[in-house]
């Protein structure tokens, strides 16, 4: 049996807990879902489209605002109602927080970063380190298997056969010392024009090239165009020239779009961690030596501020003439 920690938000389940689901339909055996706190009305629906046979939910007021260590209490109660043999996560800051307690609670080894089984008995897994830039196996010797999986290392997918996600109610007590740390207050964000950047299926990136903070019109008007979303490099976040949550990399958004055309990026390993699962990569800079032109599908060796707008013109000219 595997237990999944599912996280939802106002819009519903997270696409992340998802490709989660449909991971850990993959290690067999009866799936069931643990969720806490609140939930938008639908929830139980959607969980068993994609298999879920049984969700056990923790609410009340101490679960209202997210606690690692608290919710990591509902989370391990769910697993001693169940005695699942493996309970997964995605690799979300949340998900590797509240596993991260669990597996110190259980006494288990922890692996992070999953993106595929390896073998079964015992259970290997292959998962991405040094910023994913490497693959190794590791063996989980201990039960349950505590694991996170890879943002998009899976599409979601339903099951073929939708579970009964009959409900079951989880009411653990939770020690003061597991409420010192927690969400007090929330603020809104400021406006995110990143088109739900994790989720894009086209990706326009922009880095160092932009040349300015009023460099990035070309690649905004391009991700428009193509209906996609706005990257950047850290380099970019640094400077002040955009916003942090338009951030590509491993201290920002990981990325499986179909196409990204990182433009003007030189594919340092921190932002090839955030882009490495990109399906075709278009990459555009002056640098024909640049680690992003040689790791990329396709390149075209040019300034941005010419070849971008030249891009943008011939999408135009294409609609326009019905092409």
């Amino acid at each position: 049996m595997t237990l999944v920690f599912v996280e939802t938000g106002p819009a519903g389940v997270a696409e992340t807990s998802l490709e989660t689901l449909t991971f850990a339909r993959g290690l067999g055996g009866p799936l069931h879902a643990v969720l806490v706190g609140p939930q938008p009305d639908g929830v139980r629906d959607v969980l068993a489209g994609y298999g879920v046979d049984e969700v056990h939910h923790a609410a009340g007021p101490v679960f209202g605002a997210y606690g690692g260590a608290a919710w990591a209490t509902a989370v391990q109660a769910a697993h001693a109602a169940t005695g699942a043999t493996a309970v997964v996560a995605t690799g979300t800051p949340r998900g590797m927080e509240v596993l991260a307690h669990l597996s110190a609670r259980l006494g288990v080894a922890m692996a992070a970063n999953v993106v595929a089984v390896a073998g079964t008995d015992p259970l290997v897994v292959r998962r991405q380190i040094l910023g994913g830039s490497v693959l190794e196996e590791m063996r989980l010797d201990g039960t349950p298997a505590v694991l996170t999986v890879a943002g998009h290392a899976v599409e979601a997918e339903p099951a073929a056969v939708p579970g009964p996600a009959v409900p079951r109610t989880l009411d653990p007590d939770v020690a003061e010392a597991d409420l010192v740390t927690r969400v007090v207050a929330t603020e809104p964000a400021e406006p995110d024009r990143s088109g739900a950047l994790t989720s894009a299926r086209v990706v326009v990136g922009a880095g160092r090239g932009a040349g300015s903070a009023a460099g990035f019109d070309g690649v905004v008007e391009l991700a428009d165009l193509l209906d996609g979303a706005l990257g950047v490099s850290r380099v970019v976040t640094s400077l002040g020239w955009r916003p942090h949550h338009e951030q590509v990399g491993q201290t920002g958004s990981r990325i499986a779009p179909e196409v990204y055309l990182p433009c003007g990026i030189s594919g340092a390993i921190q932002h090839w961690a955030g882009c490495a699962s990109s399906k075709t990569i278009v990459a555009i800079n002056t640098d024909d030596q640049a680690p992003m032109v040689t790791k990329a599908t396709y390149a075209v060796i040019g300034d941005m501020h010419e070849v971008v707008p030249a891009i943008s013109a011939e999408i135009r000219r294409r609609r326009g003439s019905g092409a």
